[in-house]
């Protein structure tokens, strides 16, 4: 099973063509120059593909991957 950070890695790859030697859980979406029609298209893809809403305002630029994938698990219904 992947971890939320995984799928949370493989959808900003998909959708913004990082690098792979910059995407750590400390980098913020700011060192990776995620624009801001990036973030609408992330925020997007998490509610399609994770279920789980966090709107693009909630995605700022010193947000960091591993801050965004607690977020999501945050907000995972319990099992």
């Amino acid at each position: 099973m992947t971890t939320t950070y995984e799928q949370l890695v493989a959808l900003l790859t998909k959708l913004h063509h990082a690098p792979a030697d910059r995407i750590r859980p400390g980098a913020t979406l700011g060192e990776l120059d995620v624009d801001s029609l990036t973030t609408v298209e992330i925020s997007m893809r998490i509610e399609r593909d994770l279920g789980v809403v966090v709107g693009d305002d909630e995605l700022a630029p010193d947000l960091t991957l591993g801050d965004i994938a607690g977020l999501i698990d945050s907000r995972q219904p319990a099992l």
